[in-house]
């Protein structure tokens, strides 16, 4: 839930409970004199700069809802439906103290037992109102949950994610130390086999020079005998 959305709420309900005291207060007016009528006017005027100013804020609990993720936006366009009904039931409660088209019956009956009807329909409509609210609110909890589960999801797919890549790097250590070892058996292998190679020759040259030696000691001998 955004703060500033709930801060903004809570400034828009006590506006409204303000605006409903104000409205039955200037009903009572009707039917007084003059000096009532003037109160009423005074009444009638405070009245909707206050309507001004919970229009202003329901536009910018408007304005945040909608910048907001879609879940939660969701969640307080529904609530935001509910003031804005609110709004619309407060307005038309104004223009028809303001049209004074009350006769005088009525008026009567207003002084008598309109004010209790009046708190009371007030009171049934803030109850429903905040009834919505709480399943509103209950609704909002449940997607809170939600969100911690996926984050908590997030965050151990994040985990094995990384426990993944360290596990491919020691992979890819591990191959790139096979593929030395490799090469140093390769160039071992090529080491050897010149040696090899090379005692080869030099058992033929050996060999040589021996048969060479015979020769000549087997030449000196025969010479030296004659």
């Amino acid at each position: 839930m955004s703060e500033v959305f709930e801060g903004y709420e809570r400034q828009y309900c006590e506006l409204s409970a303000n605006l409903s005291r104000r409205c039955t207060s200037a009903s009572a007016l009707d039917g007084v004199f003059h000096h009532g009528a003037e109160l009423k006017k005074q009444k009638l005027s405070e009245i909707k700069v206050t309507l001004e100013d919970a229009e202003s804020l329901i536009r910018k609990m408007d304005l945040e809802a909608r910048s907001l993720p879609p879940n939660v936006k969701a969640v307080l366009l529904a609530k935001l439906r509910e003031y804005k009904s609110d709004l619309n039931n407060l307005k038309s409660e104004v223009k028809r103290i303001a049209s004074g088209d009350l006769n005088a019956a009525a008026r009567d009956e207003l002084l008598e037992s309109g004010l209790s009807d009046a708190v009371t329909a007030s009171a049934d409509h803030r109850s429903r109102l905040m009834t919505s609210t709480e399943r509103l609110n209950q609704s909002d909890e449940r997607i809170k949950d939600s969100r911690r589960t996926m984050l908590e999801t997030e965050e151990l797919g994040v985990s094995l994610l990384q426990d993944l890549h360290q596990q491919r790097q020691s992979l890819l250590r591990g191959h790139d130390t096979l593929h030395g070892v490799d090469d140093n058996l390769g160039r071992s292998k090529r080491v050897l086999g010149n040696m090899s190679r090379r005692m080869n020759r030099n058992k033929w040259i050996i060999g040589a020079v021996i048969v060479a030696l015979l020769v000549a000691v087997i030449l000196i001998l025969y010479f030296k005998l004659r």
